[in-house]
Protein backbone atom coordinates (compact mmCIF):
# COMPACT_ATOMS: atom_id res chain seq x y z
CA UNK A 1 0.00 0.00 0.00
CA UNK A 2 3.02 2.44 -0.05
CA UNK A 3 2.41 3.60 -3.60
CA UNK A 4 -1.49 4.28 -2.40
CA UNK A 5 -0.18 6.59 1.21
CA UNK A 6 2.21 8.34 -1.25
CA UNK A 7 -0.92 9.49 -3.81
CA UNK A 8 -2.72 10.56 -0.31
CA UNK A 9 0.28 12.24 1.33
CA UNK A 10 0.31 14.22 -2.37
CA UNK A 11 -3.25 15.00 -2.48
CA UNK A 12 -3.19 16.68 1.32
CA UNK A 13 0.36 18.69 0.53
CA UNK A 14 -1.09 22.42 -0.04
CA UNK A 15 0.75 25.31 0.31
CA UNK A 16 1.51 27.07 3.52
CA UNK A 17 0.40 30.02 2.04
CA UNK A 18 -3.09 29.24 0.80
CA UNK A 19 -6.11 31.31 1.51
CA UNK A 20 -9.47 29.68 3.12
CA UNK A 21 -12.57 30.99 1.55
CA UNK A 22 -15.81 30.86 4.04
CA UNK A 23 -18.90 29.99 2.42
CA UNK A 24 -22.27 30.22 3.99
CA UNK A 25 -25.64 32.16 4.17
CA UNK A 26 -24.54 34.69 6.55
CA UNK A 27 -21.12 35.01 5.05
CA UNK A 28 -19.91 37.81 2.15
CA UNK A 29 -19.38 34.61 -0.13
CA UNK A 30 -22.77 32.95 -0.01
CA UNK A 31 -22.31 30.18 -2.37
CA UNK A 32 -19.54 28.35 -3.50
CA UNK A 33 -20.31 30.39 -7.87
CA UNK A 34 -18.81 32.87 -5.41
CA UNK A 35 -15.23 32.03 -4.93
CA UNK A 36 -15.38 29.95 -7.61
CA UNK A 37 -12.82 32.47 -9.80
CA UNK A 38 -10.96 33.83 -6.91
CA UNK A 39 -8.99 30.28 -5.64
CA UNK A 40 -5.57 30.06 -6.23
CA UNK A 41 -4.23 26.76 -6.05
CA UNK A 42 -3.47 25.18 -2.62
CA UNK A 43 -6.49 27.00 -1.19
CA UNK A 44 -9.32 25.90 0.98
CA UNK A 45 -12.86 26.34 0.11
CA UNK A 46 -14.95 25.39 3.47
CA UNK A 47 -18.33 25.84 3.48
CA UNK A 48 -21.05 26.06 6.40
CA UNK A 49 -23.47 23.62 7.34
CA UNK A 50 -26.80 24.13 5.71
CA UNK A 51 -29.12 23.49 2.83
CA UNK A 52 -28.28 25.14 -0.52
CA UNK A 53 -31.57 24.78 -3.41
CA UNK A 54 -30.80 25.37 -6.67
CA UNK A 55 -27.67 26.05 -7.14
CA UNK A 56 -25.38 26.89 -9.96
CA UNK A 57 -22.80 24.87 -11.46
CA UNK A 58 -19.03 25.46 -10.07
CA UNK A 59 -16.55 24.46 -11.82
CA UNK A 60 -13.37 24.08 -9.99
CA UNK A 61 -9.84 24.96 -12.33
CA UNK A 62 -7.30 25.39 -9.57
CA UNK A 63 -5.01 22.70 -8.70
CA UNK A 64 -4.65 21.55 -5.07
CA UNK A 65 -7.77 22.67 -3.85
CA UNK A 66 -9.57 21.44 -0.67
CA UNK A 67 -13.03 21.60 -0.95
CA UNK A 68 -15.02 20.90 2.75
CA UNK A 69 -18.10 21.03 4.19
CA UNK A 70 -18.88 21.72 7.81
CA UNK A 71 -20.30 20.06 10.56
CA UNK A 72 -22.67 17.73 9.40
CA UNK A 73 -22.18 18.59 5.99
CA UNK A 74 -23.87 21.32 3.49
CA UNK A 75 -26.08 19.79 1.15
CA UNK A 76 -25.94 21.13 -1.97
CA UNK A 77 -29.62 20.55 -4.26
CA UNK A 78 -29.89 21.01 -7.90
CA UNK A 79 -32.43 22.52 -9.85
CA UNK A 80 -33.75 24.66 -12.67
CA UNK A 81 -30.74 26.36 -12.76
CA UNK A 82 -28.65 23.50 -13.65
CA UNK A 83 -31.64 21.44 -15.62
CA UNK A 84 -31.78 24.51 -18.20
CA UNK A 85 -28.16 25.41 -18.58
CA UNK A 86 -27.82 24.26 -22.21
CA UNK A 87 -24.13 26.08 -22.00
CA UNK A 88 -22.63 24.17 -19.18
CA UNK A 89 -25.06 21.33 -18.29
CA UNK A 90 -22.59 18.77 -16.33
CA UNK A 91 -23.68 19.23 -12.85
CA UNK A 92 -23.41 20.41 -9.33
CA UNK A 93 -18.90 20.41 -9.41
CA UNK A 94 -16.95 20.28 -12.10
CA UNK A 95 -13.56 19.34 -11.25
CA UNK A 96 -10.74 20.26 -13.76
CA UNK A 97 -7.86 20.76 -11.07
CA UNK A 98 -5.64 18.18 -10.47
CA UNK A 99 -4.82 17.07 -7.04
CA UNK A 100 -7.91 18.28 -5.09
CA UNK A 101 -9.88 16.79 -1.93
CA UNK A 102 -13.42 16.72 -1.55
CA UNK A 103 -14.74 16.31 1.63
CA UNK A 104 -18.04 16.05 4.15
CA UNK A 105 -20.48 17.53 1.09
CA UNK A 106 -23.78 16.32 0.19
CA UNK A 107 -24.69 16.43 -3.68
CA UNK A 108 -28.51 16.10 -4.48
CA UNK A 109 -30.75 16.16 -7.62
CA UNK A 110 -28.32 17.15 -10.24
CA UNK A 111 -30.10 16.66 -14.10
CA UNK A 112 -29.27 17.68 -17.02
CA UNK A 113 -30.05 17.91 -21.01
CA UNK A 114 -27.83 14.72 -21.39
CA UNK A 115 -29.21 13.12 -18.77
CA UNK A 116 -25.59 12.74 -17.09
CA UNK A 117 -26.13 15.27 -14.71
CA UNK A 118 -23.79 14.39 -11.54
CA UNK A 119 -23.04 15.49 -8.11
CA UNK A 120 -18.90 15.97 -9.01
CA UNK A 121 -18.19 15.47 -12.93
CA UNK A 122 -14.24 14.55 -12.70
CA UNK A 123 -12.31 16.07 -15.56
CA UNK A 124 -8.95 16.60 -13.72
CA UNK A 125 -6.04 13.96 -12.47
CA UNK A 126 -6.11 12.99 -9.11
CA UNK A 127 -8.54 13.40 -6.89
CA UNK A 128 -9.30 12.16 -3.14
CA UNK A 129 -13.50 12.15 -2.08
CA UNK A 130 -14.42 11.46 1.21
CA UNK A 131 -17.41 11.49 3.45
CA UNK A 132 -19.39 12.85 0.68
CA UNK A 133 -23.14 11.72 0.14
CA UNK A 134 -24.62 11.64 -3.53
CA UNK A 135 -28.50 11.08 -3.57
CA UNK A 136 -31.05 11.44 -6.33
CA UNK A 137 -28.56 12.37 -9.16
CA UNK A 138 -28.59 11.41 -12.35
CA UNK A 139 -24.64 10.39 -11.98
CA UNK A 140 -23.18 10.79 -8.78
CA UNK A 141 -19.44 10.80 -9.29
CA UNK A 142 -18.48 10.73 -13.35
CA UNK A 143 -15.50 10.72 -14.94
CA UNK A 144 -14.18 10.15 -17.85
CA UNK A 145 -11.15 9.71 -20.31
CA UNK A 146 -8.10 10.99 -17.94
CA UNK A 147 -4.52 9.91 -18.27
CA UNK A 148 -2.40 9.70 -15.73
CA UNK A 149 -5.27 9.91 -12.97
CA UNK A 150 -5.79 8.10 -9.81
CA UNK A 151 -9.31 8.38 -8.15
CA UNK A 152 -10.05 7.75 -3.97
CA UNK A 153 -13.15 7.46 -2.95
CA UNK A 154 -13.60 6.21 0.70
CA UNK A 155 -16.47 6.59 3.45
CA UNK A 156 -19.06 8.07 0.56
CA UNK A 157 -22.60 6.95 0.46
CA UNK A 158 -24.71 6.73 -2.96
CA UNK A 159 -28.75 6.45 -3.06
CA UNK A 160 -30.75 6.36 -6.24
CA UNK A 161 -28.96 7.66 -8.86
CA UNK A 162 -29.67 7.00 -12.27
CA UNK A 163 -31.86 8.46 -15.27
CA UNK A 164 -35.56 7.10 -16.08
CA UNK A 165 -35.28 9.17 -19.08
CA UNK A 166 -32.45 7.25 -19.99
CA UNK A 167 -32.66 3.77 -18.53
CA UNK A 168 -29.63 1.65 -18.02
CA UNK A 169 -26.58 4.61 -19.09
CA UNK A 170 -26.62 6.52 -15.75
CA UNK A 171 -25.16 4.96 -12.31
CA UNK A 172 -24.21 5.64 -8.80
CA UNK A 173 -20.70 5.69 -9.53
CA UNK A 174 -19.13 6.00 -13.47
CA UNK A 175 -14.93 6.08 -13.79
CA UNK A 176 -13.98 6.01 -17.31
CA UNK A 177 -10.37 5.38 -18.94
CA UNK A 178 -8.06 6.48 -15.76
CA UNK A 179 -5.32 4.30 -14.43
CA UNK A 180 -6.49 3.55 -11.08
CA UNK A 181 -9.43 3.75 -8.82
CA UNK A 182 -9.83 2.54 -5.39
CA UNK A 183 -13.05 2.32 -3.95
CA UNK A 184 -13.39 1.75 -0.22
CA UNK A 185 -15.46 1.78 3.12
CA UNK A 186 -18.67 3.26 0.50
CA UNK A 187 -22.15 2.29 0.57
CA UNK A 188 -23.71 2.23 -2.72
CA UNK A 189 -27.41 1.53 -2.80
CA UNK A 190 -30.62 1.14 -5.13
CA UNK A 191 -29.14 2.63 -8.32
CA UNK A 192 -32.82 3.27 -10.35
CA UNK A 193 -33.19 2.83 -13.87
CA UNK A 194 -31.26 -0.15 -14.42
CA UNK A 195 -28.18 1.66 -13.85
CA UNK A 196 -24.82 0.00 -11.77
CA UNK A 197 -24.30 0.63 -8.11
CA UNK A 198 -20.39 0.48 -9.39
CA UNK A 199 -19.18 0.44 -12.89
CA UNK A 200 -15.19 1.16 -13.83
CA UNK A 201 -13.12 1.22 -16.66
CA UNK A 202 -9.92 2.04 -14.61
CA UNK A 203 -7.09 -0.44 -15.58
CA UNK A 204 -6.70 -1.00 -12.35
CA UNK A 205 -9.85 -1.04 -9.63
CA UNK A 206 -9.30 -1.61 -5.81
CA UNK A 207 -12.52 -2.61 -4.60
CA UNK A 208 -12.22 -2.93 -0.80
CA UNK A 209 -14.67 -3.48 2.52
CA UNK A 210 -17.49 -1.57 0.80
CA UNK A 211 -21.18 -2.55 1.04
CA UNK A 212 -22.38 -2.17 -2.45
CA UNK A 213 -26.17 -3.63 -2.37
CA UNK A 214 -29.68 -3.42 -4.54
CA UNK A 215 -32.40 -4.03 -2.25
CA UNK A 216 -35.62 -2.02 -3.34
CA UNK A 217 -34.66 -0.79 -6.96
CA UNK A 218 -34.46 -1.84 -10.47
CA UNK A 219 -30.45 -1.35 -10.99
CA UNK A 220 -28.69 -3.22 -13.02
CA UNK A 221 -25.16 -4.95 -12.25
CA UNK A 222 -24.15 -4.56 -8.51
CA UNK A 223 -20.62 -3.85 -9.91
CA UNK A 224 -19.23 -3.65 -13.53
CA UNK A 225 -15.71 -3.54 -14.75
CA UNK A 226 -16.45 -3.70 -18.31
CA UNK A 227 -13.00 -3.40 -19.98
CA UNK A 228 -10.64 -5.94 -17.84
CA UNK A 229 -7.85 -5.05 -16.28
CA UNK A 230 -6.52 -5.73 -12.65
CA UNK A 231 -8.67 -6.09 -10.13
CA UNK A 232 -9.00 -6.74 -6.61
CA UNK A 233 -12.54 -7.35 -4.73
CA UNK A 234 -12.15 -8.05 -1.49
CA UNK A 235 -14.28 -7.87 1.96
CA UNK A 236 -17.48 -6.34 0.32
CA UNK A 237 -20.67 -6.95 0.74
CA UNK A 238 -22.45 -7.50 -2.74
CA UNK A 239 -25.90 -7.91 -2.96
CA UNK A 240 -28.23 -7.85 -5.41
CA UNK A 241 -31.81 -7.64 -4.85
CA UNK A 242 -35.50 -8.86 -6.22
CA UNK A 243 -36.05 -6.12 -8.65
CA UNK A 244 -32.62 -5.89 -10.24
CA UNK A 245 -32.72 -5.84 -14.17
CA UNK A 246 -29.46 -7.98 -14.46
CA UNK A 247 -28.72 -11.80 -13.70
CA UNK A 248 -25.73 -11.29 -12.51
CA UNK A 249 -24.20 -9.29 -9.97
CA UNK A 250 -20.18 -8.93 -10.91
CA UNK A 251 -19.27 -8.39 -14.86
CA UNK A 252 -16.08 -8.37 -15.67
CA UNK A 253 -14.37 -7.60 -19.38
CA UNK A 254 -18.31 -8.13 -20.62
CA UNK A 255 -17.78 -4.83 -23.11
CA UNK A 256 -14.54 -5.96 -24.10
CA UNK A 257 -11.32 -6.73 -22.59
CA UNK A 258 -9.32 -3.82 -23.82
CA UNK A 259 -7.58 -1.86 -20.83
CA UNK A 260 -3.92 -2.09 -20.90
CA UNK A 261 -3.06 -4.05 -17.61
CA UNK A 262 -3.32 -7.78 -17.63
CA UNK A 263 -6.65 -9.37 -17.04
CA UNK A 264 -6.66 -10.30 -13.29
CA UNK A 265 -9.42 -10.27 -11.08
CA UNK A 266 -9.12 -11.19 -6.83
CA UNK A 267 -12.54 -11.99 -5.42
CA UNK A 268 -11.53 -12.54 -2.09
CA UNK A 269 -13.39 -13.00 1.14
CA UNK A 270 -16.37 -11.04 0.29
CA UNK A 271 -20.06 -12.05 0.81
CA UNK A 272 -22.02 -12.27 -2.46
CA UNK A 273 -26.63 -12.32 -1.82
CA UNK A 274 -29.13 -12.92 -4.59
CA UNK A 275 -32.52 -12.17 -4.07
CA UNK A 276 -33.61 -13.05 -7.06
CA UNK A 277 -34.91 -17.00 -8.39
CA UNK A 278 -32.24 -16.93 -10.83
CA UNK A 279 -28.66 -15.45 -11.95
CA UNK A 280 -24.91 -16.13 -11.70
CA UNK A 281 -22.56 -14.11 -9.44
CA UNK A 282 -19.36 -14.36 -11.39
CA UNK A 283 -19.47 -13.44 -14.99
CA UNK A 284 -15.78 -12.71 -16.96
CA UNK A 285 -15.45 -12.09 -20.18
CA UNK A 286 -14.47 -15.18 -22.45
CA UNK A 287 -10.19 -15.27 -22.43
CA UNK A 288 -10.03 -13.22 -19.20
CA UNK A 289 -6.46 -14.43 -17.94
CA UNK A 290 -7.12 -15.07 -14.17
CA UNK A 291 -9.95 -15.57 -11.51
CA UNK A 292 -8.74 -15.95 -8.72
CA UNK A 293 -12.10 -16.30 -5.79
CA UNK A 294 -11.16 -17.74 -2.12
CA UNK A 295 -12.69 -17.04 0.76
CA UNK A 296 -16.52 -15.97 -0.39
CA UNK A 297 -19.65 -16.76 0.42
CA UNK A 298 -22.28 -17.14 -2.26
CA UNK A 299 -25.55 -17.38 -1.21
CA UNK A 300 -28.88 -17.37 -3.24
CA UNK A 301 -30.57 -18.71 -6.17
CA UNK A 302 -28.23 -20.60 -8.73
CA UNK A 303 -25.28 -21.18 -6.71
CA UNK A 304 -23.91 -23.48 -9.42
CA UNK A 305 -23.76 -20.42 -11.64
CA UNK A 306 -21.38 -18.82 -9.42
CA UNK A 307 -18.61 -18.15 -11.86
CA UNK A 308 -19.94 -18.22 -15.82
CA UNK A 309 -17.55 -17.66 -18.51
CA UNK A 310 -14.47 -19.41 -20.68
CA UNK A 311 -11.75 -17.83 -18.66
CA UNK A 312 -7.80 -19.55 -19.20
CA UNK A 313 -7.22 -20.26 -15.39
CA UNK A 314 -9.59 -20.15 -12.33
CA UNK A 315 -7.98 -21.02 -8.81
CA UNK A 316 -11.03 -21.15 -6.73
CA UNK A 317 -11.33 -22.94 -3.39
CA UNK A 318 -12.82 -22.73 0.09
CA UNK A 319 -15.85 -20.87 -0.77
CA UNK A 320 -19.23 -21.74 0.56
CA UNK A 321 -22.17 -21.66 -1.89
CA UNK A 322 -25.99 -21.89 -0.52
CA UNK A 323 -28.82 -22.06 -2.90
CA UNK A 324 -31.18 -20.78 -0.04
CA UNK A 325 -29.71 -17.33 2.06
CA UNK A 326 -32.03 -18.59 5.18
CA UNK A 327 -29.41 -21.90 4.89
CA UNK A 328 -25.94 -19.36 5.21
CA UNK A 329 -25.67 -18.81 8.44
CA UNK A 330 -26.53 -15.03 9.27
CA UNK A 331 -27.37 -13.51 11.91
CA UNK A 332 -30.76 -11.55 10.19
CA UNK A 333 -30.49 -11.57 6.29
CA UNK A 334 -33.79 -10.22 6.56
CA UNK A 335 -32.78 -7.41 7.98
CA UNK A 336 -29.46 -7.30 5.89
CA UNK A 337 -27.62 -8.30 8.80
CA UNK A 338 -24.84 -10.31 7.04
CA UNK A 339 -22.60 -10.91 9.93
CA UNK A 340 -22.15 -14.51 11.17
CA UNK A 341 -24.15 -16.35 13.42
CA UNK A 342 -22.93 -18.98 15.71
CA UNK A 343 -24.19 -22.01 13.97
CA UNK A 344 -22.26 -20.82 10.68
CA UNK A 345 -20.54 -23.35 8.56
CA UNK A 346 -18.18 -20.44 7.41
CA UNK A 347 -16.47 -19.77 11.14
CA UNK A 348 -12.86 -20.78 10.60
CA UNK A 349 -13.17 -22.58 7.42
CA UNK A 350 -11.25 -19.76 4.80
CA UNK A 351 -7.75 -20.17 3.70
CA UNK A 352 -4.91 -17.73 4.16
CA UNK A 353 -3.88 -16.10 1.14
CA UNK A 354 0.07 -15.71 1.33
CA UNK A 355 0.01 -13.48 -1.46
CA UNK A 356 -0.22 -9.65 -2.57
CA UNK A 357 -1.51 -7.72 -5.52
CA UNK A 358 -0.74 -4.26 -6.72
CA UNK A 359 1.17 -4.08 -3.57
CA UNK A 360 -2.01 -5.25 -0.73
CA UNK A 361 -2.02 -8.37 0.80
CA UNK A 362 -5.02 -10.60 0.05
CA UNK A 363 -5.60 -11.32 3.54
CA UNK A 364 -7.91 -8.96 4.60
CA UNK A 365 -7.58 -6.50 7.64
CA UNK A 366 -10.50 -4.39 7.43
CA UNK A 367 -15.12 -4.98 7.60
CA UNK A 368 -16.86 -2.42 6.65
CA UNK A 369 -19.30 -1.12 9.15
CA UNK A 370 -22.98 0.68 8.94
CA UNK A 371 -22.92 3.54 6.83
CA UNK A 372 -19.71 3.59 5.24
CA UNK A 373 -17.44 3.11 7.97
CA UNK A 374 -14.79 0.72 8.86
CA UNK A 375 -12.81 -0.89 11.86
CA UNK A 376 -10.06 -3.39 12.35
CA UNK A 377 -10.83 -6.89 11.22
CA UNK A 378 -10.02 -9.23 14.48
CA UNK A 379 -9.04 -12.71 12.92
CA UNK A 380 -9.74 -15.50 15.92
CA UNK A 381 -8.19 -19.01 14.96
CA UNK A 382 -8.34 -19.33 11.44
CA UNK A 383 -9.68 -17.03 9.26
CA UNK A 384 -13.65 -17.22 8.10
CA UNK A 385 -15.03 -17.31 5.11
CA UNK A 386 -16.91 -14.34 3.94
CA UNK A 387 -17.37 -10.28 4.70
CA UNK A 388 -17.34 -11.03 8.47
CA UNK A 389 -15.37 -12.25 10.97
CA UNK A 390 -17.33 -14.19 13.70
CA UNK A 391 -17.58 -11.95 16.40
CA UNK A 392 -19.14 -14.39 19.63
CA UNK A 393 -17.24 -16.87 21.11
CA UNK A 394 -15.42 -19.73 19.20
CA UNK A 395 -14.46 -23.01 20.61
CA UNK A 396 -11.63 -24.70 18.60
CA UNK A 397 -9.58 -28.11 19.54
CA UNK A 398 -6.00 -27.96 19.57
CA UNK A 399 -5.30 -31.61 18.33
CA UNK A 400 -1.32 -30.77 19.48
CA UNK A 401 -2.01 -29.95 22.87
CA UNK A 402 -5.02 -31.97 22.83
CA UNK A 403 -7.14 -29.27 24.42
CA UNK A 404 -9.97 -26.53 23.09
CA UNK A 405 -9.43 -22.98 22.90
CA UNK A 406 -11.81 -20.08 23.34
CA UNK A 407 -11.72 -16.90 21.25
CA UNK A 408 -13.86 -14.07 22.73
CA UNK A 409 -15.90 -11.46 20.82
CA UNK A 410 -12.95 -9.54 20.16
CA UNK A 411 -15.11 -6.09 20.67
CA UNK A 412 -14.94 -7.04 24.09
CA UNK A 413 -11.00 -8.51 24.57
CA UNK A 414 -8.40 -10.65 22.40
CA UNK A 415 -7.89 -13.04 25.15
CA UNK A 416 -7.37 -16.20 24.24
CA UNK A 417 -8.55 -18.82 27.04
CA UNK A 418 -7.04 -22.45 26.97
CA UNK A 419 -8.41 -25.09 29.30
CA UNK A 420 -7.84 -29.18 29.07
CA UNK A 421 -11.44 -30.89 28.10
CA UNK A 422 -10.43 -33.54 26.13
CA UNK A 423 -12.73 -34.44 23.23
CA UNK A 424 -13.12 -37.76 24.74
CA UNK A 425 -15.13 -36.05 27.82
CA UNK A 426 -17.46 -34.58 25.83
CA UNK A 427 -21.10 -36.67 26.78
CA UNK A 428 -22.04 -36.23 22.73
CA UNK A 429 -18.97 -37.79 21.39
Amino acid sequence: MKLFNFIIISLMAHSVMATIWYVGPNRNYKTCKDVQALVKNGDTVSIAEAVYRDVVQVSWTADQLYILGEGNGPRLEAGANIANDQSNGKGIFVVRGKNCIIENIEFANAKVVDHNGAGIRQEGANVLVKNCRFVGNEMGLLCGVIASCTIIMEHNVFENNGSPSNPGYQHNVYIGHIDTFIFRYNYSKDAIAEGHELKSRAKYNIILYNRISNENTVDSRTIDLPNGGTSIIMGNIIEQGESSANTNLFGYGLEGLSNAAPHECYVVNNTFINKKNRGSFIQCQNGTSLLFAKNNIIAGANTAGFIVGNISRIDSSNNLHYSMISSAGFVDAVQYNYHLSPNSMAINRGIDIQENVLGISLIPNIEYTYDAKQKVKMIQGQIDIGAFEYQGTVAQYDHQENRFELFPNPVNSTLTIRFDLKLNDLPFL
